[in-house]
């Protein structure tokens, strides 16, 4: 089966971060900025680099984008070109298309014109740091939805030497411990005898009003 083609719009820190990890794990890349510097700066990274204005239709058909598996718009801080760029893409027919939003109205924006998924990084970023600062047990922090996320939660003391079973994080929390993490070995299926040890990691799905819950019963230092 051939690997997947991706292109990203815009180097900026994050779409030249995506391109250079996306060409890390193998996949084939192509970058596109206006400028020029930038095309310059990422070239070594990725696959292809070009220079391109995205809001130019003859342009995106001229590099061959809707060929690609899926493009990401990561312009930054031009909403006008991140609307337009995601117009001309979907009219192009680009199987899949991922694009950043800078605000929650830019994102419904950009949902309604045709993208099939709108990331907030900035965002995002910041829930992972606040959920660290409530408790810096609290590794990782992913929302699935507006009501549900995934936590990974670094074994409190507490927590230290029982099992599942005694922890009974699904009665108190209304949460799902979903695979502890013991180092390089995950246990993707634990079960409720499993004893829990100093420096595992526990992943649990919950709504964030039961995961708040649980982050304050835990926090530690």
């Amino acid at each position: 089966m051939a690997k997947k083609q991706f292109a990203v719009i815009g180097m900026g820190r994050f779409g030249s971060s995506v391109a250079g990890a996306l060409t890390n794990l193998g996949f084939e890349v192509l970058a596109i900025d206006r400028d020029e510097q930038k095309i310059q700066d990422i070239a070594d990274q990725v696959t292809h680099a070009v220079s391109a204005d995205t809001t130019d239709e003859d342009a995106l058909r001229a590099i061959g984008v809707r060929n690609f598996d899926v493009v990401v718009v990561a312009i930054g801080a031009d909403i006008q070109a991140s609307i337009l760029t995601t117009l001309i893409l979907k009219d192009l027919g680009v199987p899949r298309l991922i694009v950043k939003a800078q605000n929650e109205l830019h994102g419904k924006v950009l949902g309604k014109i045709g993208a099939d998924k709108v990331i907030y990084p900035e965002r995002d970023m910041g829930l992972r740091v606040a959920h660290h600062l409530i408790s810096p047990n609290i590794l990782d922090y992913i929302e699935l939805s507006d009501a549900y996320s995934i936590v990974e939660l670094k074994a409190p003391s507490q927590a230290v030497g029982r099992n599942l079973k005694q922890l009974d994080v699904r009665a108190k929390f209304k949460c799902n411990v979903l695979a502890i993490k013991s180092g390089d070995h995950m246990n993707i299926s634990p079960y409720a005898e499993d004893i829990i040890r100093e420096q595992d990691i526990l992943v649990i799905v919950g709504k964030n009003e039961d995961l708040a819950r649980l982050e304050i019963e835990y926090v530690e230092g």
